[in-house]
């Protein structure tokens, strides 16, 4: 028998094991929103469960290979190190991407630190299941023309997570097996900062079409920006890359368009993309409103007036050049596969 906690806001993790059952929901998942806010938790004694259990009842989670069939192109957007706005430069994508008039989902895969519920101002969003084809299938919140879903939706906000790594990686399969996403032409990553077991998961569950590399242009940066490449280029995971994007590379206030302060050196981005032999997919500037249209839950791409709007929009372009090149050129990618 083994011991696990049940939280209430409906997430059973073992703590002795890394065999966890997460994410169980009712239709609709939350009944209010004092459920997701408590601090309380019980322990109860279940029986060992497998990481892959399914509510009594309900048809099979597809295998892996089969899931997500009607997404056209998986997009993993990566960085070396935290704090070169990964998430911002995600968020804005993926808006970019629908303006271009694209079907854009959007999954949060950071589960330590989901961003993407308020930077679409969607923080009191809580999702529901529909019975789909004999499962209950999560239906991911949509804003902006964006399909969305983040771990955030599901965990007290003011709450550290904290899970196991098999704890972490089996709620992220649910987010991605267990939902109804349909029919995508770009269905975008945002992963955690680093190389981590979130990484691994989503190689070994999804045939990812090819990963973005988000660095600023200093050298300490740059250098977890060469890790991050390995990690996707290695001959065990072979994952394409369709660029580079160097955030942050100059300061440009509102007021006075024309001029530019490299604040964190200059085109170190562009030289590391030369170095590796990738595309630089574009060089966004920092302006004050970025910052505040992302704690509004406005990403800066909804308006492409401004400079930034402009910036995530010839993005966004260069990200459907590379893909539709990267399709044409070369083989599908393969999942990686367990060794046992």
């Amino acid at each position: 028998m083994t011991t696990y906690e049940l939280y209430i806001n409906d997430i059973l993790c073992d703590l002795s094991s890394d065999e966890v059952v997460t994410l169980l929901y009712q239709s609709p998942i939350f009944s209010s929103l004092d459920s997701i806010q408590s601090n309380r938790s019980y322990n109860v004694a279940l029986p060992p469960t497998p990481t892959n259990m399914q509510a009594i009842g309900q048809a099979a989670r597809p295998e892996v290979g089969k899931l997500l069939p009607q997404v056209k192109n998986i997009i993993g957007i990566s960085s070396g190190k935290g704090g070169v706005g990964k998430s911002t430069v995600a968020a804005n994508l993926a808006v970019a991407l629908a303006k271009l008039g694209y079907k854009v989902g959007l999954l949060d895969a950071d589960i330590f630190g989901p961003s993407m519920p308020k930077m679409f101002q969607v923080e009191d969003a809580r999702p529901y299941a529909e019975q789909i084809d004999g499962r209950d299938l999560i239906i991911p919140i949509e804003k902006y023309g964006i399909k969305l879903l983040s771990i955030g939706f599901f965990v007290d906000p003011d709450q550290a997570t904290l899970w196991r790594g098999g704890m972490a990686s089996n709620a992220l399969k649910q987010l991605i097996g267990d939902a109804n996403w349909g029919e995508l032409h770009y269905f975008i990553l945002d992963t955690p900062p680093g190389t981590s077991d979130i990484h691994l998961t989503l190689v070994q569950t999804l045939a990812i079409t090819g990963a973005v590399i988000v660095s600023t242009p200093q050298q300490v940066a740059l250098a977890d920006a060469r890790k991050g490449i390995n990690m996707y280029t290695n001959d065990k995971v072979n994952v394409p890359i369709l660029g580079l994007i160097e955030n942050m590379s100059w300061f440009t206030p509102a007021e006075l368009p024309e001029n530019k302060y490299y604040l964190f050196g200059r085109e170190g981005a562009k030289q590391l993309a030369e170095d590796m032999n990738v595309p630089l997919l574009g060089q966004i500037p920092i302006v004050q409103s970025i910052c505040e249209n992302g704690d509004k839950g406005t990403p800066a791409a909804l308006d492409e007036t401004t400079i930034t709007g402009r910036a995530f929009l010839e993005l966004a372009e260069n990200v459907v050049k590379q893909t539709e090149k990267r399709n044409a050129e070369q083989a599908p990618t393969h999942i990686v596969e367990l060794k046992k």
